[in-house]
């Protein structure tokens, strides 16, 4: 099982999950077919260990565990696995500190995905 970056992520792109992963398994996408690969991280699913760190780190809450992943995010587990198939397109997700957001914001986040934790 691996952990799965959501669309709760989508132009958020806060790296701190990046900032613990202590096998760098979390991507940015370089290619050009935004359309598959929205704006977001991804976690490489062959590279990830399972060390939890990265679910705590994100501000957006958009990790989950694969198997806690909320129904309505299962298209996201299959996106995070067709990274693999891409790994070209992808490059380590550099860290680079930004601001944490708000509460507001991140109801925010929730309302636009009508997600309700």
């Amino acid at each position: 099982m691996a952990y799965i970056i959501t669309r709760l992520c989508v132009d958020c792109k806060d790296t701190a999950c990046a900032d613990v992963c202590p096998v760098e398994c979390i991507y940015d996408y370089t290619g050009d077919d935004k359309a598959t690969f929205p704006n977001q991280l991804y976690v490489n699913p062959d590279e990830c260990i399972d060390c939890t760190n990265c679910e705590p780190a994100c501000p957006w809450n958009a990790v989950f565990e694969e198997d806690e992943t909320p129904e309505m995010f299962a298209d996201d587990i299959a996106l995070n696995y067709k990274m693999v198939d891409f790994e070209d397109d992808f490059e380590v997700a550099e860290v680079i500190k930004g601001h944490a957001p708000t509460q507001d914001e991140i109801d925010a986040n929730y309302v636009k995905y009508d997600y309700q934790p």
